[in-house]
Order: C-alpha cells, then structure tokens, then sequence
C-alpha cells in the first residue's frame, strides 16, 4: 500500500497501518506507536492558522490568517504552513540553515525567529512536487469525542484518556471518574505557538 497524508500534507502515513481494507481507521491501538502519536496530534492541528501568516497578523488580525495545509517537523516542534509560506519555509530549511534543527526541540522556534527577522524565499524560490493523494480524499482524522470512543470501546476497567496536544494516551484508575475540565479538547490553548516571545526585527 501506498503511504497517504491525512489532514494535512506532510507527515505521510503507511495506508495499511492506519487503514483497514474498508478505508476506514483502524482501532488505535492497532496502529503503531509513531503513526498514533502523529494521527492524534492532527486531529489537535487540523484547523489551525498558518504559523507565518501568524506571525505576520497576529492574533487581533487572526481572521486574515491562511488555514493550514500543510506540516512539517515532529510533533510537538511541527511547523504548520499554508501553500503561500511553504516556500519560505522550504528556503529556511534547506539555504538558511534550518536543517540543523531538524529532530530538535528549537525546530519550530528557529523557524519563527528568522520569518519573524524578515526571512522570506527569493521570488520564484521553488517548492515541493507534492505526490497529489489529496487529503481531502481521505476520512478525516476523528475528532476528540471520537478518539476517546474508540480507545475505550473494549477497556478493562481501565479508562483510556487521550492528550491532542502531545499525542499521547494515558489511563485513569479503574471506577475513576473524570473532573469537569479533564477532557484533553479542553486543556487545548487556541495557540501552540509562544506569540508573546520578543523576536528580532530588523
């Protein structure tokens, strides 16, 4: 099988490890751990703005921001851009030294500091050939009511919680009732993004 993005292009995932033969997704806890962590982080991360468009609007003017389509990076340090600052980023990462980040927690912030300085790609700077499987072709990730459905169809006394943020799945204590304000959806920030952080200008 083919590998396929989901909700947004970048992170490609391997159709038979998140897909059953029916195109439907598979329980969660059939799908390897890497593949798992990123499928519940994009279900926190499709949706959101476009951080260059972020960072040039900021949260006043959030409503002329771009949504997403695309990341880069691992979760947790991923880089969410729209078509129109893919290049920017792609030019940082290959010419301006951002492929020293890669895998590296400053990833997404070296990123922010030198967009947030003036970085911008040349005119006419290239970007990637995207092999076109169209995301929008694909089941969308599941949502957090979701996700928490699906992890806890068949649990043992043990409630299964998940946290969209990290991507992580973690278990209550058997009879263990959840507090109001528990849920992961609602321990999410509107932003991932430390916007209050002083970046150099020109």
């Amino acid at each position: 099988m083919a590998k396929v993005s989901i909700g947004l292009r970048g992170w490609r995932f391997e159709e038979s490890e998140v897909f059953t033969d029916d195109e439907e997704f598979k329980p969660l806890d059939e799908v390897p751990d890497d593949a798992r962590r990123r499928l519940i982080r994009l279900s926190y991360l499709v949706g959101k703005p476009c951080d260059a468009c972020y960072l040039v609007h900021g949260e006043a003017e959030k409503r002329r921001c771009n949504q997403a389509a695309i990341v880069y990076g691992e979760p947790m340090e991923e880089v969410l851009l729209c078509d129109d600052h893919e290049a920017d980023f792609l030019y940082w990462y290959r010419e301006a030294g951002g492929s020293e980040f890669r895998g590296r927690e400053e990833f997404r912030d070296e990123f922010h500091e030198w967009f947030a300085a003036g970085g911008r790609a040349p005119d006419g700077y290239g970007g990637l050939e995207h092999v076109e499987t169209d995301p929008s072709e694909l089941p969308s990730p599941p949502d957090p009511d979701e996700l928490n459905a699906r992890l806890n169809e068949n649990y043992g006394g043990k409630r299964k919680r998940i946290d969209l943020k990290a991507g992580t799945v973690t278990h209550d204590e058997p009879g263990g009732e959840a507090k109001d304000g528990d849920d992961a959806a609602s321990e999410i920030d509107d932003s991932d993004i430390d916007f209050d952080r002083e970046y150099p200008t020109k």
